[in-house]
């Protein structure tokens, strides 16, 4: 989702959108500190990436009246996915073996809290602010009309052909052989993708 948005604020301009690695060009508000001071530099309309509960968002979230996408998907594949990236990146805990994950994930004893507390708690937000609620699973099934309805959102007008450039350069196989997106521009201490890829599988 951060891609498609950057590529959809650069009006599907590749080059552009291959100016950075991804947690350059959209910043992870909560993941360093250096984070926050690289979104401080950027000016506006900037792309920022949080996984903060709703209750959790800074105040001024809402009082900007920010435009927020929020990105659910289907528990059982979150927790698959989760699982094989905790235990690539060696800034989280081991998750250890996975028939004990499955109850650390059902009690919400991972990083952001319960799956189940997180998405119901965007969903009742959506219809008070500023948010496009999408469901990765839609994304799966139809990529070009959830990219319509970011455009639409994001208050872009842009041609088939722009939409077509977009589609190809975010699918999933496209990312996969990404550098800027698939993680691979940092060292094994951060990520070892020998353990497990970034981009698994995208299913």
């Amino acid at each position: 989702m951060q891609e498609i948005m950057d590529f959809i604020l650069q009006e599907g301009d590749v080059e552009k959108s291959l100016r950075a690695p991804c947690f350059i060009k959209v910043p992870f508000l909560e993941m360093a500190k250096t984070s926050l001071e690289l979104a401080n530099t950027m000016p506006s309309p900037r792309l920022l990436k949080i996984h903060l509960p709703v209750h959790l968002v800074p105040p001024s979230f809402w009082e900007k009246n920010t435009k927020i996408v929020y990105v659910a998907r289907n528990p059982k594949d979150c927790m698959v996915s989760y699982y094989y990236f905790q235990k690539s990146d060696q800034t989280l805990p081991d998750p250890g073996p996975f028939e004990n994950y499955f109850s650390v994930f059902l009690s919400g004893n991972v990083s952001w809290g319960s799956w189940f507390d997180h998405v119901i708690g965007w969903w009742k937000a959506k219809d008070r602010h500023q948010i496009l609620y999408i469901f990765y699973e839609d994304m799966i099934e139809d990529p070009q009309r959830e990219i319509r309805k970011v455009m639409t959102f994001l208050e872009k007008d842009l041609s088939d052909e722009v939409l077509q450039k977009i589609l190809q350069h975010t699918s999933f196989e496209s990312m996969k052989k990404n550098p800027m997106v698939n993680f691979s521009v940092l060292p094994n201490s951060v990520i070892d993708q020998s353990i497990s890829p970034f981009m698994r599988k995208g299913t």
